[in-house]
């Protein structure tokens, strides 16, 4: 059941994935194929696991190795397994573990837009989204909502962020994904898709038209935080689109938005 150490002190150099070094750091080490991420809860370790990712390590409390942990320790034979008490494993994370258990596991090489692209009839493009928690956010509901691929533009945060993955409850894990390149949206053009812009411009047609459901093939664009997308790339879309509001209320945050487009427009 993995080679388990009992730790009874912080020292060990293992130990600084899961708390010493940066994200940039774990994920910029020989990234891709050996750059790590780091996975909370045996629910998502889990799906994880499911996906094909290997861990390198665990670290988990000492009771989830008989408990909560026990199968994934028998698929994961060769991984370490650091454990101690709470206490101890809280004054290295500077939190109470989620769930008591952590893995630390390996990157794979992003896949090929094509490949992901292939079947696809619904995709979510991500374009400069920087928060974490947003982007794990949206990446769920895309899963919920039946959304086919989730496509991040270069300058996305890292869609293996530790919050990223925290709150995409694992679904990242699950939904197609790949970074798109620099012409991200002539690629999509050319392998048959609608592009559609959240963005609220004079000339933005309603959630509601029948035109967007009858895209055959529909990527549905969604901008950073606060400034939402850039002229040029709305002007490249072959739509804006904006969710009818009320109250005076003129827009949702991205997360929240992404979702009622992901209802609306499915197939």
């Amino acid at each position: 059941m993995g080679n388990i150490v009992t730790l009874h002190s912080l020292d060990d150099p293992a130990l600084d994935v899961y708390a010493r070094l940066t994200e940039a750091q774990i994920r910029n080490r020989l990234e891709p194929e050996k750059g790590v991420f780091i996975a909370e809860s045996p629910k998502v370790i889990r799906l994880a696991l499911d996906a094909g990712f290997v861990p390198v390590s665990f670290l988990m409390e000492q009771k989830h190795i008989e408990g909560d942990a026990k199968d994934l320790l028998l698929r994961c034979p060769d991984a370490s397994v650091y454990t101690g008490e709470r206490a101890l494993l809280q004054s290295l994370t500077g939190y109470a573990l989620t769930r008591g258990v952590l893995a630390a596991m390996r990157r794979k090489p992003p896949a090929d837009p094509d490949a992901v692209l292939l079947n696809a009839r619904r995709v979510a493009v991500l374009d400069g989204i920087v928060d974490a928690g947003n982007l794990g956010a949206i990446v769920r509901s895309a899963a919920a909502l039946n959304i086919d691929a989730v496509l991040f533009s270069p300058t996305c945060c890292d869609p293996l962020n530790r919050r990223a993955v925290r709150v995409s409850m694992g679904t990242i894990f699950q939904v197609p994904w790949t970074v798109l390149p620099q012409n991200g949206l002539s690629l999509l053009k050319e392998r048959g898709f609608t592009t559609a812009a959240m963005a609220l411009i004079d000339d933005s047609l309603s959630m509601d038209d029948p035109r967007l459901k009858a895209c055959e093939r529909l990527a549905i664009v969604l901008g950073t935080e606060g400034d939402g997308l850039s002229r040029e790339t709305i002007a490249a879309c072959d739509y804006a689109v904006k969710i009818p509001m009320a109250h005076g209320v003129d827009s949702l945050n991205v997360a929240a938005a992404s979702a009622v487009a992901f209802w609306e427009l499915r197939t």
